[in-house]
């Protein structure tokens, strides 16, 4: 989500640089929003000129990229079981890069050899700002993990279907080279365009500029106004008190993580802990002191004010408001439930039991019969509420949105995309500066990524027993490059799997892995096309990394995942050590359940519990033309009604669960906080440092929690340490998960 927003102004320069047509400077939307230049400089982005003579493609990148592409992606398969998740971020790869560079500069030798009149050498000078952000890009695939972890670990633990290496390294190697081949098919639209700014780089760039100064590049060139020096040092003080910071919430003082004092104050009191709990409450006084716990949909630093406005907003009413009516109210019996749950319960209030309905030897098929006789499926209010309900309206309001909102920018991107032009609907465009330097990437590149990622699949899903045959693959991947652009269609994906193959749980997690998990790691992919445009990269060769990372990071993903599942005791079950309880793998397992094993069909059924969720889509479908009406023609003047963002209103909560609302209400505080208040008073700071103390916290944190989870938390260690600040937030209702109403002894939900 948090990754990638897009921000878009109005007055933008023309998407050609060789037009030559001055741009005015945009006006800022609001006195705490800058324009799209100011934010740019934040960042670090165009403080030098482009120089092609640097080398980017050597063995030093080579070596260091691949090596840190394995261990990324292991480390981030790692901790995508554990909540609250710590990852070895994009900075910290970027961080890690800097000194090993450096010393490979300084130990080794010139040696090399000339071949066609390049020269290839073990030592081919300065470690350069390209090869730092080659490394981050070979690298990306350690960032793509937890998707495609989620599903394999809910087919292996959840369902006891272990299909070996073979499977699990096809499907994963075929969703991947899908979205990669999405991102470059649709480059014209989501990448080239000046106007798009994608936040989710914006930390890189900037910790790309303090380490290596202008005065340190290949070649001397001008200084800017913005010292370079003191973004290092100040990163490195960041990352020193942050790292330091870091043991007391993790290991020494895990209480400060789980801030619930109220609920500390009154432990048994369970309207007290649902209302300000964190683990199955709605946290409504969301403090922590926990980086990954702030930071745990993605850094609130590089967000912009208006877009966390709008999920603030989005908080405020759904989980402040709207699930303490539906809870106390008793609306579907969530009375019964826990208040904040990624599980789903039976009749009387227990975690439902799916092997009492699913059963390995019949094939992983519903079973009518014995579900009937045991229970139908009980959501808690936020499961109910965010991953349907909210879910269902934002998908429709998605359409409406684009149709009114955006209709004319999807236009004028298709019409500067290579398919119109092929197709003869427009003319061809003028090459970029960059295209001039450096050449473009053929189309038909990616087309053959494309072909080999739906050969891939077809044979994964064919030569494998998970039900979901050729015509399923093409159908998922289908949808996946329809819906890339305008939708993330999760849910819809799941609906369309859930009619096709009903009663079929593991048809409908490999269909929702292609349809919708392929067009998530396409937009990582995009965004690294759109760094390489801030960096300056040669297209060609990014595309080359982009397609060894993904055969590294898929070889690095599977080998950790199958070494986790089987190495780390009690792993996704509450007794793990650690948090290693695979949250998201159980959310995932959970809404297969729902939409695989039960199927739309029957859980939405006429007189069905849940069947007024389905009024979410009428919702969603018409609060974008309402709202478009008051900010054009009833309040025309009105300000931040122009920053009222409904499809970020209605999704933007789509981390819950298993995120809390101390995860979202934290975050929103911290991101306004620099984005309005010090943004105001401190303009020059902010453009200064901002984005550098983003990448600071989220790298320090990352290495903290490796080094903490595999010197204390694997040896044992952390077993024989405890005292009151270990224990007393674990000693409330909030942490027992009490619910609002209780069962007698024998009754049942009815």
């Amino acid at each position: 989500m948090a990754d990638t927003v897009e921000v878009r102004f109005k007055d933008d320069s023309d998407r050609r640089a060789s037009s030559g047509d001055a741009s005015p400077r945009p006006p800022s939307i609001a006195s705490s929003t800058p324009s799209r230049e100011e934010t740019l400089v934040a960042a670090g982005i165009g403080h030098r000129p482009d120089d092609p003579d640097m080398p980017c493609l050597t063995l030093r990148m080579w070596v260091i990229g691949i090596a840190f592409c394995l261990i990324g992606s292991g480390v981030n398969t790692l901790f995508t079981f554990r909540f609250p998740a710590v990852t070895l971020s994009q900075s910290a790869i970027q961080l890690l890069a800097y000194p090993v560079g450096r010393l490979w500069h300084f130990a080794l030798p010139d040696w090399g050899v000339t071949v066609f009149g390049s020269r290839y050498s073990l030592n081919p000078g300065p470690f350069n700002y390209k090869e730092n952000i080659l490394i981050y890009i070979l690298a990306n695939l350690s960032f793509l993990t937890r998707l495609s972890a989620d599903v394999l670990t809910e087919q292996r633990v959840f369902y006891g279907l272990n299909l070996g290496w073979g499977f699990e390294i096809c499907i994963t190697l075929a969703t991947l080279l899908f979205g990669f081949a999405l991102a470059g098919l649709t480059r014209s639209i989501v990448v080239e365009p000046p106007r798009l700014l994608w936040p989710g780089v914006l930390g890189n760039t900037a910790l790309n500029s303090a380490l290596h100064p202008i005065e340190k590049t290949y070649k001397n060139e001008t200084p800017t106004e913005i010292s370079n020096t003191s973004r290092y040092r100040f990163f490195m003080i960041a990352f020193a008190a942050s790292f330091i910071w870091y043991w007391f919430p993790d290991f020494i003082f895990p209480a400060l993580g789980y801030f619930t004092w109220v609920c500390w104050i009154a432990p048994k009191n369970p309207i007290v802990n649902q209302v300000f709990g964190m683990k199955s409450g709605i946290g409504l006084l969301p403090f922590t002191f926990d980086w990954a716990q702030i930071a745990y949909i993605g850094s609130p630093l590089v967000i912009p004010a208006w877009a966390i406005l709008n999920i603030l907003a989005s908080l405020v009413f759904w989980i402040y408001i709207i699930t303490p009516a539906i809870y106390y109210s008793n609306t579907w019996f969530t009375g019964y439930l826990p208040m904040q749950s990624n599980s789903i319960f039976d009749n009387t209030g227990k975690v439902y039991n799916v092997s009492r309905v699913i059963d390995k030897k019949d094939g992983f098929i519903l079973d009518l019969k014995k579900y009937n006789s045991y229970s139908e499926i009980y959501l808690p209010v936020t499961y109910a509420l965010n991953t349907f309900g909210l879910c269902f309206a934002s998908i429709a309001a998605l359409f409406t949105w684009i149709i009114l909102e955006k209709r004319d920018e999807v236009y004028e991107g298709f019409c500067n995309s290579s398919l119109a032009v092929t197709l003869g609907f427009a003319p061809k465009t003028e090459k970029t500066v960059q295209e001039q330097a450096y050449g473009s990437v053929p189309t038909w590149w990616y087309y053959i990524a494309t072909l080999v990622s739906i050969g891939v699949g077809i044979f994964a899903c064919e030569y494998y027993p998970v039900q979901l045959h050729w015509y399923g693959v093409l159908l998922a991947l289908f949808i996946s490059a329809v819906f890339f652009i305008p939708v993330q269609i999760d849910i819809f994906c799941r609906l369309v799997a859930g009619y096709i193959w009903e009663g079929k749980v593991l048809a409908n997690i490999w269909f929702f892995n292609l349809g919708y998990i392929s067009g998530i790691k396409g937009l990582a992919f995009a965004q690294d096309l759109k760094l390489g445009i801030y960096c300056n990269i040669p297209p060609r060769k990014l595309f080359l990394v982009q397609v060894v990372g993904i055969v590294m990071g898929t070889l690095g993903q599977v080998s950790v995942l199958n070494w986790a599942l089987n190495h780390i005791p009690d792993i996704c079950t509450n007794k793990a050590a650690n948090g290693f309880q695979c949250p998201f793998s159980r959310t995932h397992f959970n809404t297969s359940m729902v939409w695989g094993a039960i199927g739309p069909r029957r859980f939405f059924a006429s007189g069905a519990l849940y069947r007024d969720l389905l009024w979410f889509f009428l919702l969603g479908a018409l609060l974008p033309p309402a709202v478009y009406v008051l900010k054009h023609y009833v309040f025309p003047k009105t300000k931040w009604l122009k920053h009222v963002h409904i499809p970020l209103f209605l999704g933007g909560l789509n981390f819950i669960p298993p995120a809390s609302g101390v995860n979202y209400g934290s975050w929103c505080i911290v991101g306004l906080v620099f984005g309005l208040w010090v943004k105001q008073r401190k303009r020059m700071w902010w453009k200064q440092y901002n984005f550098i103390l983003s990448s600071a916290m989220d790298c320090s944190v990352a290495i903290a929690g490796i080094l903490i989870f595999f010197s204390i938390f694997y040896t044992g260690a952390a077993s024989h340490f405890k005292w009151w600040g270990t224990e007393v937030h674990q000693n409330t209702c909030d942490w027992k998960s009490c619910t609002y109403k209780t069962l007698a002894k024998g009754e049942k939900i009815h």
